[in-house]
């Protein structure tokens, strides 16, 4: 059995790639899959959880990660997500690998993002905001302009604006445009692609503030009490998923449909209905598109099938 450290799957997860096997997989009957998660027995913030997905024929894939919000402000500071994929073979249960469930919780949280991106915002995107400067920023930064290459100017927002601007300088001369932004209404009305990674238990972004044709990606909000878009911004988008499972715990989802101002047959697709041809996504260049990455055991199986296969063809 291999193991792959954060290194090796950054290094082997490369995100073009990754996010084309992630449509491919999509377009084949999704996995049996299940998840777990344990709140602190102490009554903190901090949550242990297991996902499990079985593909009949190929793999197994367990996920067992720790999510320690507090983490970071500790001495010296530890990732906030922290854990192991353990990949086993589905014919003979035979562990095969295991993988940095950070790194691999990383690049498929943002490779499931850039899937939705693909199908659904604008080809000439060209403006894409980040709304969170945490750990996974930078990988939804990369995985965007993957997926729509004409991207060529970043701003990034953050409630503690240091931080944004230590990832744009860290950022900086990678081809394009980044820069810190204070003012998030503004950052909001000019960007083309907004991609949310927070942990906010707020609307942050203004839905009366998107621009026509502007693709809005939904990453954190993964609890019914968190948010990170308004009201209005759920009911001019034309909602999508990456999986109906699971989506009623997705704040952003389960608030304005408690609230009476969507209704869950608003959301008009996921990642399987999309990849497979059943929805055209997109229909017109001044839409606007709403994407809510639920995640799901099926995500990290998929992630680890590809990680198997490019760790066997790698010399």
């Amino acid at each position: 059995m291999r193991f792959y450290d954060a290194e090796a799957v950054h290094a082997l997860l490369a995100y073009p790639e990754l996010i084309e096997a992630l449509r491919q997989a999509h377009r084949q009957a999704g996995p049996d899959a299940a998840h777990m998660v344990r709140d602190d027995p102490a009554g903190g913030d901090n949550r242990f959880v297991v996902l499990v997905g079985w593909q009949g024929g190929s793999v197994i894939a367990v996920k067992m990660v720790g999510v320690f919000p507090d983490n970071l402000a500790l001495t010296p500071p530890q990732p906030s997500v922290q854990g192991l994929v353990a990949v086993f073979d589905a014919a003979t249960g035979a562990p095969v690998l295991a993988a940095d469930g950070a790194a691999m919780t990383f690049r498929k949280t943002a490779a499931d993002s850039a899937l939705g991106a693909s199908l659904l915002a604008r080809p000439d995107a060209r403006v894409l905001l980040i709304v969170g400067a945490g750990g996974l920023a930078p990988h939804v930064l990369e995985a965007h302009r993957a997926a729509r290459p004409s991207i060529d100017r970043v701003l990034v927002w953050n409630r503690t604006h240091h931080r944004a601007e230590a990832l744009a300088r860290a950022q900086a001369g990678r081809g394009f445009t980044i820069r810190a932004v204070s003012n998030l209404d503004e950052a909001v009305a000019e960007a083309d692609v907004i991609s949310c990674v927070t942990m906010s238990d707020a609307p942050l972004v203004r839905g009366a503030l998107l621009k026509p044709g502007a693709h809005l990606d939904l990453v954190g909000a993964y609890l019914p009490t968190m948010r990170e878009a308004d009201d209005d911004a759920m009911a001019r988008g034309s909602i999508f998923v990456d999986t109906r499972s699971g989506m009623e715990g997705a704040g952003d989802l389960a608030q304005p449909v408690q609230s009476g101002r969507i209704d869950w047959s608003n959301v008009r697709a996921d990642l399987f209905d999309l990849c497979g041809g059943r929805h055209p996504g997109r229909t017109h260049a001044d839409e606007i598109t709403v994407f809510k990455n639920v995640g799901g055991g099926h995500l990290d199986l998929f992630t680890a099938q590809w990680l198997r296969a490019v760790a066997g063809r790698a010399p």
